[in-house]
């Protein structure tokens, strides 16, 4: 990688300042140690480079949208573009004439919507903060909300987005832990446990709900992630939240950890987990590039 690329890269520290910044070191870094050997660098942001103008962009002046590059830029994308080809290859349907919606669940979580072979919208936004609440970050709040707790706190932007960064989510809401796990153990016998799990179901459900209408209707709901992949529990629970709008899970398919279908015959939607591989996407990219 050359050292233009590398300077086009720390360019965009400002848009991922928790992730960027150390992608680039560990660049450089192999670049001395293997200097004849390629390096490739796959966004994760670059699935929903496509999304609709009107899912992509804020309702901010449309002059400072275009200077500084304010967009809804996602993350996740390398997870939801694996999970979505995958699950049209086991519907045996084409890619590109499916309407689907997709559930990447773990410390980070996300849902994006998927139509006709390219992403529609998703609810993370310019950065990975926004959207559902995950193991440490906040998810969607009222920006009001910053500098209201600057005033309460007497603290800098930079602390404040480091309590929704570091200190909110499951962790905030538990005063337990960012780790669902540890979470569910306690919710027996802990208000704020409980809490906290209902919440984060109760985000799901509402982007679900959003995105099945924005796209009148969908083929499939895919399940990936920790979460996604290994909680029967909680998908029981998102899919029961989904139930007015016929989504139906069959209790012993629900069981399964591994790839494939879990919906009920008579479910409105298919409904599969899909263990995400984002490795291999990242090489089938390449592979792309590269043929």
């Amino acid at each position: 990688m050359t050292g233009q690329k590398i300077t086009e890269l720390k360019k965009l520290n400002d848009f991922a300042p928790l992730h960027n910044p150390n992608e680039v070191k560990y660049i450089e870094i192999f670049q001395q140690m293997l200097p004849q050997t390629p390096q490739y660098a796959v966004f994760d942001s670059q699935f929903f480079t496509k999304l609709p103008e009107s899912n992509a962009i804020y309702s901010l002046p449309y002059e400072d949208t275009q200077k500084f590059g304010i967009r809804r830029y996602g993350e996740h994308g390398i997870s939801h573009d694996y999970i979505s080809r995958r699950a049209a290859k086991l519907l045996g349907k084409p890619y590109d004439q499916l309407k689907m919606i997709s559930l990447h669940l773990g410390s980070g979580a996300s849902v994006a919507a998927e139509k006709n072979g390219r992403a529609f919208d998703t609810s993370m936004g310019f950065a990975p903060l926004t959207g559902v609440t995950m193991g440490t970050r906040s998810g969607d709040i009222d920006p009001s909300v910053i500098p209201y707790l600057m005033k309460k706190l007497d603290c800098s932007v930079a602390d404040v987005l480091n309590i929704l960064n570091q200190k909110s989510g499951l962790l905030g809401i538990s005063g337990i832990s960012p780790d669902m796990r540890d979470i569910e153990a306690a919710k027996d016998h802990d208000q704020r446990a409980q809490l906290a799990i209902e919440i984060f179901v109760n985000r799901i459900i509402k982007y679900v709900g959003a995105y099945y209408t924005e796209l009148a209707g969908a083929d499939a709901l895919i399940f990936a992630g920790g979460i996604g992949e290994n909680n029967a529990g909680l998908r029981q629970q998102i899919v029961s939240g989904l139930a007015i709008l016929g989504f139906k899970l069959d209790a012993s398919l629900n069981q399964r950890q591994t790839e494939g279908v879990i919906s009920a015959a008579d479910s409105t939607i298919k409904i599969l987990v899909i263990p995400t591989n984002e490795e291999l996407s990242m090489v089938q990219q390449i592979k792309q590039i590269k043929d």
